[in-house]
């Protein structure tokens, strides 16, 4: 999380629009807020995911955490991140879009974001983000999760892998001269989370 705060830090401006595509319990969603708002009221966050529990969780930490003004400037949605496109404002305008992949954390490990879904929303960020924009990715792929829960041991792994997977084709699939695309992983623990950046020229 520090480093992908860094790295978010080097890349937003004050007043910016940032998408966090996977709320989860908030916090990323709030250390956006904290780097976009400006004393105009500019800035703008559009955080999303598919579970009531997740966007519950984060509008109370945005309550709690930001005053009213600050607050309205954060839109959350219950929708799959898939559909961003949706709520976003017009194309080109967006300076970041995160994804935080998995499960929601203290959540039902079973429900889990999946490669085809994700791949639809990759499509989308990279329509909305302007040049000089990124699109960051926490992938895990040692998670447990799935349909199968008794072989979850086995069968998670295989299925996070997959949306990995997916992510560096897509990743690998850009134009280099639009694009600088990267990840960073741990080589001494092969299950930690990987992050994946994709920056647009």
């Amino acid at each position: 999380m520090l480093l992908i705060c860094r790295l978010w830090k080097h890349v937003i401006r004050k007043g910016d629009t940032v998408v966090d595509a996977t709320c989860g319990n908030g916090n990323d969603t709030l250390a956006m807020a904290n780097m976009v708002k400006d004393e105009l009221g500019k800035g703008c966050v559009y955080g999303m995911d598919i579970q009531k529990d997740a966007i519950k969780n984060t509008s109370f930490l945005l309550d709690v955490s930001l005053n009213p003004i600050e607050r309205k400037c954060v839109k959350l949605f219950s929708i799959c991140h898939s559909r961003m496109a949706e709520v976003l404002p017009q194309k080109n305008s967006v300076r970041l879009v995160a994804f935080n992949l998995g499960y929601l954390p203290g959540g039902n490990k079973t429900i889990i974001t999946k490669s085809d879904t994700t791949k639809l929303a990759l499509k989308a960020a990279k329509e909305l983000l302007v040049p000089g924009g990124v699109i960051s990715i926490v992938a895990y792929v040692g998670h447990p999760g799935g349909r199968l829960v008794v072989l979850y041991r086995f069968v998670a792994p295989c299925i996070c892998r997959e949306e990995y997977e997916t992510v560096q084709a897509f990743a690998s699939e850009l134009p280099v001269e639009c694009w600088v695309c990267s990840q960073i992983q741990m080589l001494n623990r092969p299950l930690a989370p990987v992050l994946l950046f994709m920056f647009k020229r």
